[in-house]
């Protein structure tokens, strides 16, 4: 698979259920072997959670300009676990069943990633696209 937008974010930023400026945007480190997220199906966090190997703190200076969504780099500390193949974002509400799943990130550098208890640190693409486009 490629990057790419869950059709409920899509949908979320379409009807404002998703700010990206304001609402608190997390990211989880997924698990395939588990459960492959699929962005055409997969609306919520609860509908991934048995694949999710860490969670990041909230992002950081989110900017959207022209439709390009970008934030600092996000820091997941003292991973252990099963091997990741993708990374996920997400609105988080505080409930995995109406955390509203954004985008689905399998093809970067460092990905596939195996935690060895260290922190793992995500640098965010800057090229033109940054995290994603909307």
């Amino acid at each position: 698979m490629a990057n790419v937008l869950f059709d409920t974010g899509r949908f979320g930023f379409l009807t404002g259920l998703i700010d990206w400026d304001t609402d608190v945007i997390k990211a989880v480190l997924v698990d395939h072997a588990v459960i492959t997220p699929l962005p055409g199906t997969h609306v919520f966090l609860s509908d991934i959670s048995t694949g999710v190997v860490a969670t990041s703190p909230a992002l950081t200076s989110p900017t959207g300009t022209a439709g390009v969504a970008d934030a600092a780099d996000i820091t997941f500390t003292a991973v252990s676990g099963a091997s990741c193949e993708s990374l996920v974002l997400y609105k988080d509400t505080g409930v995995a069943a109406t955390s509203r799943l954004i985008a689905f990130i399998d093809t970067a550098t460092g990905l596939p990633v195996t935690p060895n208890g260290s922190n793992i640190t995500v640098q965010w693409d800057n090229a033109s696209n940054l995290i994603f486009k909307l």
